[in-house]
């Protein structure tokens, strides 16, 4: 479960992605011919939703630790794997 300061954070954190995202729409409608003003933008979201990615992740990991789920790091690994 996502503590509420975190899931405040988190959600915030989507809306700005959002905003970057629809913000590259707008350069690429209006005919923007600076594609690397595009590419920084591309960039900037690409990496807010990854350390929004990192975020649900550790959330993951705690979880699966609390609850005793994960008895070996190998099983961590995986998880990390798998989403990372």
């Amino acid at each position: 479960m996502i503590a509420e300061k975190d899931k405040t954070a988190m959600l915030n954190r989507l809306a700005r992605v959002e905003g970057q995202l629809r913000g590259i729409q707008k350069l690429i409608l209006a005919g923007e011919e600076d594609c690397e003003k595009v590419a920084q933008q591309m960039s900037a979201a690409r990496k807010a939703l990854d350390k929004a990615g990192h975020t649900m992740l550790a959330c993951m990991i705690e979880e699966q630790i609390r609850v005793g789920k994960t008895d070996n790091l190998s099983e961590l690994g995986l998880l990390i794997g798998k989403y990372a």
